[in-house]
């Protein structure tokens, strides 16, 4: 039986996601208007630029958020949104007022906020990572396709047009059998590692702290030292650096090489952690068998790099000339039987670049046979919501919840100190039961996921 090509496979793999018009049913009879009218959850930081991307042909209706001085500027852009600091009781009040929600908050809120938007039939754009736990983010991935909700994760890279040049270029394979995959950044750029103090201070009045803590089981005590901004070092709250840049990176390869299913994790180069705190540094490598028409891969991910070019620990990839200077934040680079690609930054925002034998050489010039997205996510959420466009790319259930799992069980291969098996089927690291809590984790009273 002959194999399917490289092109073959990668084209069948995406083909569902990438091709197929949603169209809602009141846009069928006519009764959605053009201009959609946006809940907003998570005002400051990047949600402040998801509204921005959002409101573009769109009305921010509601905004809800549990700090009242983060959304400060967003209630001063848009003075007609009616203001929530509890986003069930935003959801209770208005849920038939709303047609689309942005969920920009803690990685740990993301889950209940998702579920519900779905849960209540709205399109919902949830930002990077899905989820924080391998479990939530099956588990939404599923019910978006239970309940045939539009969905997309707010991973910029799934819409930028080098993202797309360089899948092309795979597809017609400029570089040969891809071999390995590196990528790096310089996070976390917020406090990490052991040995951490966040002192109990007073809840300020502008602070809803009993929604923001939502789900986390272990109850601490407010500090200004992890909300708005160092809650990311935090397993219980978000993901460490690879749960914050491994998405936007990871995406071009998961999405150019067809690597949704099992795999091989491993950590090494591992600064100290402990049960509260993710490591400053740490090196992951993933092993994915070769798969339809694509050999065997390996992705090597590198965080807490200081500077690429000067940091003697860095694993440079090979190919490249060696006084190229690389990204200090984040990079990538495909190595493949017959050249190189390098992409200098982590959403394939700049063009793919060739190298062969370490020198730099023309482009090819090749048919585009991806659609080129404006405006982001959020805007391609809202094309397929009014049926003018594709359903999302990076939607629940077919690419970010995918995609999600592999980066978060890179953080177990962190956590454990093991070489992970994973099984993607059976969501699980084969023989080893006792990182089911990490898989799946424990609720705050009140707060257990309600599915129906």
């Amino acid at each position: 039986m002959q194999r399917p090509s490289r092109r073959q496979f990668l084209k069948s793999s995406a083909a569902l996601g990438a091709g197929t018009f949603f169209i809602p049913n009141r846009v069928l009879g006519g009764e959605l208007s053009k201009t959609l009218n946006v809940a907003a959850i998570g005002c400051g930081g990047k949600g402040r630029g998801d509204i921005s991307e959002i409101s573009k042909g769109n009305r921010i209706a509601f905004l809800c958020d549990i700090d009242r001085t983060r959304m400060a500027s967003a209630v001063e852009a848009y003075p007609d949104a009616t203001v929530y600091s509890d986003y069930r009781e935003m959801f209770a009040n208005e849920a038939d007022k709303i047609d689309v929600v942005t969920v920009s908050t803690a990685d740990h809120m993301h889950f209940p906020i998702g579920m519900e938007a779905i849960r209540l039939g709205k399109p919902v754009m949830v930002q990077k990572p899905l989820a924080n736990t391998l479990w939530e983010a099956r588990v939404m991935g599923n019910y978006a396709r239970e309940k045939g909700v539009l969905t997309v994760m707010g991973n910029q890279g799934a819409t930028t047009a080098g993202t797309r040049v360089l899948r092309e270029w795979l597809e017609a394979g400029v570089i040969g059998e891809v071999k390995e995959v590196y990528y790096w950044t310089n996070r976390p750029i917020w406090p990490q590692g052991p040995g951490l103090a966040f002192p109990e201070e007073v809840v300020p009045e502008h602070i809803n702290w009993d929604v923001w803590q939502g789900t986390c089981a272990t109850e601490r005590a407010y500090s200004s030292k992890i909300h708005p901004f160092a809650w990311r070092g935090f397993w219980d709250y978000g993901c460490g650096a690879l749960g914050d840049i491994g998405c936007h990176s990871f995406n071009s390869a998961f999405w150019g090489l067809g690597l949704k299913g099992d795999f091989v994790v491993e950590a090494s180069e591992v600064s100290e952690f402990d049960e509260t705190i993710a490591p400053k540094r740490a090196t992951i490598v993933y092993d994915f068998p070769a798969k339809g028409g694509r050999a065997a891969v390996k992705v090597i991910w590198q965080d807490g790099v200081n500077d690429p070019n000067t940091d003697a620990a860095f694993v440079r990839p090979a190919g490249l000339p060696a006084d190229l200077e690389l990204n200090r934040e984040f990079g990538q680079v495909f190595v493949g039987t017959e050249g190189v690609i390098f992409v200098n930054d982590a959403y394939c925002a700049r063009s793919p670049e060739l190298f062969r034998d370490g020198v730099k050489v023309e482009s090819p010039r090749i048919e585009p046979t991806f659609e080129r997205v404006k405006g982001g996510p959020t805007q391609e959420l809202c094309r397929a919501v009014r049926g003018e466009g594709p359903k999302p790319v990076s939607n629940f259930e077919d690419h970010a919840g995918p995609l999600t799992e592999m980066v978060l069980a890179g953080n177990l291969a962190v956590r454990s100190g093991k070489r992970i098996d994973w099984d993607s089927g059976k969501l699980e690291a084969r023989g080893m039961s006792d990182l089911k809590r990490w898989i799946k984790r424990e609720y705050r009273s009140g707060w257990e996921p309600k599915i129906s």
